[in-house]
């Protein structure tokens, strides 16, 4: 059964502060392959690392389902310094 995007959505806003989340389908729509861009404050003093881990525990069973997954994990600050450097 392909893995929803409110799936995805409901837990990862069930488990951590949100301050901004992106959610995208990278499989035109077949729910094999998603992309997901995370800002929450839970991730303060957490190294890349730990903050994916954190991820990949909480979707564990959504991510044994998908072809592919990938993760951008960021503070509030990081993710303004990462605007910043968009621009």
């Amino acid at each position: 059964m392909p893995v929803q995007i409110q799936t995805l959505e409901q837990a990862i806003r069930a488990a951590f502060p949100v301050s901004h989340l992106e959610i995208e389908d990278q499989s035109s729509g077949c729910g094999e392959s998603y992309s997901v861009l995370l800002v929450s404050v839970a991730f303060e003093g957490k190294t890349t690392l730990a903050k994916h881990r954190l991820i990949n525990e909480l979707l564990k069973n959504e991510i044994a389902q998908m072809h592919a997954f990938s993760q951008k994990t960021f503070t509030p600050a990081q993710y303004e310094a990462y605007l910043a450097k968009a621009t």
